[in-house]
């Protein structure tokens, strides 16, 4: 059987700036350096964006320069801070289509995902997204739950 460092050679991971995306690019960041893999980010450009989380939702277009800036500086900090291997994308489209897209497109062995992004609604246990994508993708799907979750009743 082959360990999971010869299983687990890329991962894919939502970026979309909110704290649900930052445990997971943690947790992402965190895998990849035990496994030597490479972390591709990878965050979708819709009509409208967020810039800061619970701010007002502005159209992609005018930002997306300042998008980028934060993809590849604040929202991609913990890859560069474990040190591993990384790259951030920026695809237009809907969340879901665009990662199923980039899972393909670099042949990911793992897909990370936030509970819920940025877009989440707070009554969703699971958001949409990462629901779709644990569906639909092709490879294993993990969801960070995010880390202010009760923990009781569970044991670490």
């Amino acid at each position: 059987m082959q360990d999971a460092s010869q299983v687990v050679g890329t991962i894919v991971v939502g970026l979309d700036g909110s704290s649900n995306s930052h445990e997971a690019v943690v947790w992402a960041a965190r895998l990849a350096r035990s496994l030597d893999a490479e972390v591709v980010a990878v965050h979708a450009l819709g009509l409208l964006d967020q810039l800061e989380p619970g701010g007002p939702m502005v159209p992609t277009q005018p930002h997306r320069d300042e998008i980028a800036e934060r993809a590849n500086g604040l929202w991609s900090r913990p890859l560069e801070e474990a040190g591993v291997r990384h790259r951030v994308l920026l695809h237009d489209g809907n969340p879901v289509d665009v990662v199923l897209n980039v899972l393909d497109e670099v042949g990911a062995d793992l897909a990370v995902l936030g509970s819920r992004g940025i877009g989440g609604t707070p009554a969703l246990l699971l958001g949409s997204t990462s629901s779709q994508v644990a569906q639909r993708a092709l490879c294993p799907v993990t969801i960070v739950p995010p880390s202010d979750r009760p923990t009781q009743g569970r044991s670490r």
